[in-house]
């Protein structure tokens, strides 16, 4: 990984324990848990056969491979969501070697890659080609392609396109064996799933599916919008993220604020029961979109890993007992 990362390397489980805020007995139990090793894609099930917890590792930008490693098993995740994009922990022009570069140093260490996020829209982009070819190569399965633009002229015009991009896109996933997923973030086209389900649903299922965001779907579609749009996409949801907000009326007007897991408006019982109907076993994304606080890089960092260990605790609380519940029918 290139030298400006600049975590230290050789931090043990005791140390990351500390920094993300587990003291005591906490940071002895995180210490001594074991290095996982786990399997490297998709949706693979955890041991209780429900889904696998990964970290985006957007969040943390200046860790390298091996200490963005031990920073996701110490904070309790089972995985990573990396990032394969400018700026990102791989360079879309360096995948081909990097990628599996990254994918041994962080098995090494006892984790795993659940899925790769990129800002591929078009399979006619050189790193398309290359990055679903690292991925596949790499045995790493579900890739999270970019986000189009709503121009808001010709808005059927503008699907009927985006769809054109995605059925290249998903030829090519089909060609390297890999799965893409399309994430309905907000503002986007796609961001109501209605408006791109008809462009996804004559495509191959094993190669293009949803990375699907409720905190997103709930966005463009509160109220029942949002709970059809899950259950509209659950057969072909691939990936999942998860943040949360709510609405607040400042000096400019109702806004959208970003918010730690279970402050916001996102009803977490109605989706992890529909989850827990669906079967899903893929990633779970664990996304910190607010404000993390702190004045130098290493607070920061420090608030960040101490704040996705919060929301990391919550979402498996919420899914977890939605499983359980649905088990006991």
């Amino acid at each position: 990984m290139p030298g400006r990362r600049v975590f230290l390397e050789a931090a043990s489980g005791t140390a990351l324990a500390a920094l993300a805020g587990v003291t005591g007995a906490g940071a002895t139990a995180a210490a001594a848990r074991p290095r996982r090793s786990v399997g490297v894609s998709g949706p693979a099930a955890d041991a209780a056969g429900g889904p696998r917890y990964c970290i985006f590792s957007k969040h943390l930008p200046d860790l390298g491979w091996a200490d963005l490693a031990a920073a996701t098993i110490d904070m309790g995740f089972d995985g990573i969501d990396l990032t394969v994009r400018p700026k990102g922990h791989v360079l879309p022009e360096r995948v081909t070697e990097d990628l599996p570069r990254a994918l041994d140093v962080i098995r090494a260490k006892g984790t795993a890659i659940s899925m790769i996020t990129t800002e591929v829209t078009s399979a006619d982009q050189p790193t398309a080609r290359t990055i679903f070819a690292a991925a596949g190569k790499a045995g790493i399965g579900l890739v999270k392609v970019g986000y189009w633009k709503y121009a808001l002229k010709d808005v059927r015009a503008e699907v009927v396109a985006m769809g054109r991009d995605l059925a290249g896109l998903a030829a090519l996933a089909k060609r390297h064996g890999v799965t893409i997923g399309v994430h309905n973030h907000q503002g986007n086209l796609g961001s109501a799933l209605w408006d791109i389900a008809p462009q996804i649903d004559p495509l191959d299922p094993a190669a293009i599916g949803y990375y699907f965001d409720p905190r997103h779907a709930f966005a463009e579609g509160g109220g029942v919008g949002w709970k059809a749009a899950t259950l509209l996409t659950a057969p072909r949801t691939k990936m999942i993220a998860v943040k949360d907000m709510f609405w607040e009326k400042g000096p400019k007007g109702w806004v959208i604020q970003s918010c730690p897991m279970g402050e916001g408006m996102v009803d977490w019982n109605w989706f992890g029961s529909a989850l827990a109907k669906s079967s899903y076993a893929g990633p779970i994304s664990v996304h910190l979109e607010y404000k993390i606080p702190g004045t130098t890089p290493e607070e920061i960092r420090r608030n960040t890993m101490q704040a996705a260990t919060r929301d990391l605790a919550f979402t498996k609380r919420q899914f977890t007992a939605a499983r359980e519940a649905e088990v006991r029918r």
